[in-house]
C-alpha cells in the first residue's frame, strides 16, 4: 500500500497499553470490516515496554515507532505515515468507541476537515471521567477555548476526532504533548478549516494502571497554549482594562479627592493609578512585539487589517509619540519647579505638589518607554531572509 491509496486511517497513539490495545484493534477493524471502508488500523507506538507492538501485529495493524516522545508527537507522527485519506485519532485505552466512528467518517466525506467527537452531547459513563475534569477542567478550557478563538467547538479536548490528512499537515502542529489537542482546533479554527461536532461516547478506562494525564500539569499546558496563541487576549485586552483603569484612577483623584461613603481616595489611589497605567501600557506593547514576531514567524496567521496595523505602527511614529509623552511631563515638571521655587524651596503642601509630580513622573516614564519600544517593534519588524 502507499500513501492515499486507503480511504481511512484509524490511529492510535501507544505507550505501554497492552492490556487495552487488542480489544481497540479489534473494534476498529471490525468498524471497516462491516461498514466496507477501505483502511488500516495505525499504531504510533512513544516507545512501549510491554509488548505492545507485538500484540499490535499479532492483530492485524500497521506500526510506526516515534522516537519523539509525547501524546502529541505520537500523533504528529502517526498522522505523517497513515495511508488512509481521512485519519481518525484515538486513545487505545478502551474508552472511546471504535465500532461507531460512521458518524465522523460521513461528516468527512461531505467535506468538512475536522471532526471533533463531543462526549458531553454523546454521554460520559459512571466512572469514565474524574469529577475534576468534567465539571472544572473540560468545560472552563473549553469555554476559554472559544472565547479566545469563536468557534462552535463545544468539547476542544475530546481525544476521539477525524480530519483529513492533507488539512491538518498544512496546519504544521508543533506541540508534543497533551496540548497538541488545543493546538489542532485553535489552528484550525485560526487557519478557518471547515469543523463540526459529532456525539460520542465515553466509557471508563480499561487499563489498571493510571492514565498517562496528569491534571493540573496537563491542564496548565492546555490552559498556556491557549494564551500564547492569542495575543489580544494574553496582551491587548489586559493592557487595555489596567490602562483604563488607570487613567480613571488618576484624573478622578487629580480633579479633587474622591469620597465613596466613609471611604477618601487621594495621592495614594493616584500612585496606584499611574501603577496600572504604566503596567497597562508596557501590556499593550507587548501585544504589538507578539504580533510583529508573528507576522515575521508565520507562527499564527495574520489579517489583512493586523498586517496593515503593524505596518502603519513605524519607528518614527513611536518615537514621536514618545518623545511628545515626555516633553509633556518635563513640562508639568518644569510647573512644579517653578511652584517649588515661589515657595522658596521650601516644604510644600504633600498632597498638592504630588498632584502634580505622579502624572509628570509617569508620563516621563511612559515617553521613555515607547521609544525604546518602538525601536525594537522595528527590529521584530525586520524582514529575514
Amino acid at each position: 500500500m502507499k500513501e492515499n491509496e486507503l480511504e481511512l486511517t484509524i490511529l492510535m497513539p501507544c505507550l505501554n497499553e497492552a492490556e487495552t490495545l487488542e480489544i481497540c484493534i479489534k473494534k476498529a477493524s471490525t468498524f471497516l470490516k462491516e461498514n466496507n471502508v477501505s483502511g488500516e488500523v495505525l499504531i504510533a507506538d512513544n516507545g512501549s515496554s510491554d509488548g505492545s507492538q507485538e500484540i499490535a501485529r499479532k492483530n492485524g495493524a500497521r506500526v510506526v515507532d516515534i522516537a519523539e516522545k509525547g501524546y502529541g508527537s505520537a500523533l504528529r507522527g502517526g498522522c505523517d505515515q497513515a495511508y488512509g485519506k481521512y485519519v481518525i485519532m484515538g486513545d487505545a485505552d478502551d474508552s472511546y468507541d471504535f465500532l461507531n466512528l460512521m458518524p465522523f467518517l460521513q461528516k468527512l466525506r461531505e467535506g468538512y476537515e475536522l471532526v471533533m467527537g463531543n462526549r458531553f452531547r454523546g454521554g460520559i459513563e459512571k466512572g469514565a471521567m474524574p469529577p475534576l475534569h468534567r465539571y472544572l477542567g473540560n468545560p472552563v478550557l473549553s469555554f476559554i477555548g472559544r472565547l479566545f478563538y469563536p468557534s462552535d467547538i463545544k468539547d476542544f479536548h475530546c481525544g476521539l476526532r477525524g480530519y483529513q490528512k492533507e488539512s491538518i499537515q498544512s496546519l504544521d502542529l508543533q506541540t508534543t504533548g497533551m496540548e497538541y489537542a488545543s493546538e489542532m482546533v485553535v489552528q484550525a479554527t485560526l487557519h478557518q478549516l471547515k469543523m463540526i461536532e459529532v456525539p460520542t461516547t465515553l466509557s471508563p478506562d480499561g487499563r489498571s494502571r493510571p492514565p498517562h494525564l496528569r491534571s493540573w500539569h496537563d491542564g496548565w499546558r492546555h490552559l498556556k497554549f491557549l494564551m500564547m496563541y492569542s495575543p489580544n487576549w494574553t496582551f491587548l485586552y489586559p493592557g487595555a482594562i489596567l490602562s483604563l483603569i488607570g487613567i480613571l484612577m488618576m484624573v478622578v483623584t487629580g480633579l479633587g479627592s474622591a469620597t465613596i461613603g466613609d471611604v477618601h481616595f487621594s495621592i495614594n489611589t493616584m500612585m496606584y493609578g499611574a501603577a496600572s497605567l504604566l503596567v497597562g501600557v508596557n501590556i499593550i506593547m507587548f501585544s504589538l512585539f507578539t504580533k510583529a514576531y508573528a507576522i515575521q514567524s508565520g507562527f499564527i496567521p495574520n489579517s489583512n487589517r493586523s498586517l496593515a496595523n503593524i505596518e502603519k505602527l513605524t519607528v518614527e511614529k513611536g518615537v514621536v509619540i514618545g518623545l511628545l509623552l515626555t516633553l509633556a511631563g518635563i513640562i508639568i515638571t518644569i510647573i512644579a519647579f517653578v511652584i517649588w521655587g515661589n515657595n522658596s524651596f521650601g516644604n510644600l503642601e504633600p498632597e498638592v505638589m504630588t498632584k502634580i509630580t505622579i502624572p509628570a513622573a509617569t508620563l516621563i516614564a511612559m515617553g521613555v518607554e515607547v521609544i525604546f519600544a518602538s525601536f525594537f517593534l522595528g527590529i521584530l519588524k525586520i524582514e529575514r531572509k
